[in-house]
């Protein structure tokens, strides 16, 4: 089996961090192009009636989090592996199962379990959901 296009989930999480140590590897040793995914979501808040998004400012702070992120990641990946980075709004694990269909990842690497407050009994709810539906192999890490 060849790889050719790996996709890498990154939130920040040390089992984030080993996934791009896994997944770098395996795309310098088979010389595939890497794509680093950082996706976050803003949240949305119930105010008893309905579902508003968050102020503008508190939005924005979120969004420089998630560039710092994603410049942590850039930090992990060695300079001889092909990479690029990305960061996408959105729900993590739809996220992560569409820009891999789209983008014909070969490959999704990830974390066993993320920075979610609300875990499952084994694996991350992301994780699991990213299992489950996705076309490609995935490697899950921890």
């Amino acid at each position: 089996m060849s790889y050719n296009n790996i996709l890498v989930a990154y939130d920040g999480s040390n089992l984030s961090r080993k996934a791009i140590s896994h997944a770098s590897a395996l795309a310098e040793s088979y010389g595939a192009a890497l794509t680093v995914l950082h996706v976050y979501q803003v949240p949305l808040v119930n105010n008893g009636d309905f579902m508003v998004t968050l102020p503008a400012d508190w939005s924005q702070q979120y969004m420089d989090h998630s560039f710092k992120v994603l410049e942590e990641a850039k930090a992990l990946v060695p300079g001889t592996v092909n990479a690029t980075f990305k960061l996408i709004d959105g729900d993590p694990a739809n996220t992560i199962l569409d820009y891999a269909r789209d983008e014909g990842a070969d490959l999704i690497v990830l974390g066993s379990r993320g920075l979610g407050g609300i875990r499952e009994f084994v694996l991350g709810s992301v994780s699991h959901n990213v299992m489950q539906h996705a076309k490609a192999p995935v490697l899950i890490v921890k």
